[in-house]
């Protein structure tokens, strides 16, 4: 199925790697090209230059940090300056769990407050920018990358994704008219580079093996399986689409199957 991506330009944050580095490569495929940001700029180059190989397409490494204002008007103006528009804008940037778990007793309220911060307010501060270009263009997309944590308690970092859902059907709600989609997926375990790093840590923590941990992951799901961060792309990939036009304001999970509640 042709996607209609070909030279569409794509911003994503989190960009180097991990679930954004995955989605950035497979819209690259889908003949998109592409813009990076994270904070190290080092492996933002390194990520860039992969993809490019591999796609052929641009694909454009840009420092900054979402915590800052100008650091994103930089971005946005930069990419602006390159390619005259930006068609998709994929919110991603953020520690993957979150800083803070569930004991409140151990609860650090500036961890928290930075988690806020880094997600809520950098999803925020990114679409602000990059609205009034999509609102001239009468088009354009954008994902907001939550976590299943916004529909399974148990971490005070969750309350992060449920924010989102809920500035996701805002914008959505004041974009429609304009041409604009917005969306959120919510990744539940995704296996990325970084993953058997995140299973050591966790065992360090609880003193749990790491098999039993790795085990206990693939038993939460229906699918008995880790999803895979490029079957998360695919997703984000299909929302990124024109032929995803009748799609907004929805809250999609994508972590094989986590949890018994219903959702109407």
């Amino acid at each position: 199925m042709d996607l209609l991506l070909k030279d569409k330009i794509a911003l994503i944050t989190g960009g180097s790697q991990g679930i954004g580095k995955a989605i950035a490569k497979k819209l690259a495929s889908e003949g998109a090209n592409i813009v990076i940001c994270s904070r190290n700029l080092d492996n933002l180059q390194e990520s860039a230059s992969e993809i490019q190989s591999l796609t052929k397409r641009i694909v454009m490494p840009i420092q900054c940090d979402t915590t800052k204002t100008d650091s994103i008007k930089n971005l946005v103006n930069q990419t602006f300056e390159k390619f005259g528009r930006i068609d998709i804008l994929i919110n991603n940037a953020a520690a993957p769990g979150g800083l803070v778990g569930g004991n409140i007793d151990s609860a650090d309220e500036k961890d928290l407050l930075k988690d806020i911060d880094t997600k809520v307010m950098g999803y925020f501060r990114c679409a602000k920018l990059v609205t009034p270009i999509m609102k001239r263009q009468k088009s354009g997309r954008i994902i907001n990358i939550g976590g299943l944590a916004a529909r399974n308690a148990g971490t005070y970092s969750g309350l992060r994704n449920l924010a989102l859902v809920h500035m996701t059907k805002t914008l959505s709600l004041e974009l429609a008219s304009y041409g604009l989609t917005v969306n959120i997926v919510h990744p539940g375990q995704t296996m990325t580079e970084k993953k058997p790093t995140r299973i050591s840590i966790e065992s360090e923590k609880t003193n749990v093996p790491e098999n039993e941990i790795y085990q206990q992951w693939l038993n939460s799901t229906d699918i008995k399986r880790i999803v895979d961060a490029d079957e998360v792309a695919t997703l984000v990939t299909f929302l990124s689409s024109p032929l995803s036009g009748s799609i907004t304001g929805e809250s999609i999970a994508c972590g094989g199957g986590v949890g018994t509640s219903i959702y109407p």
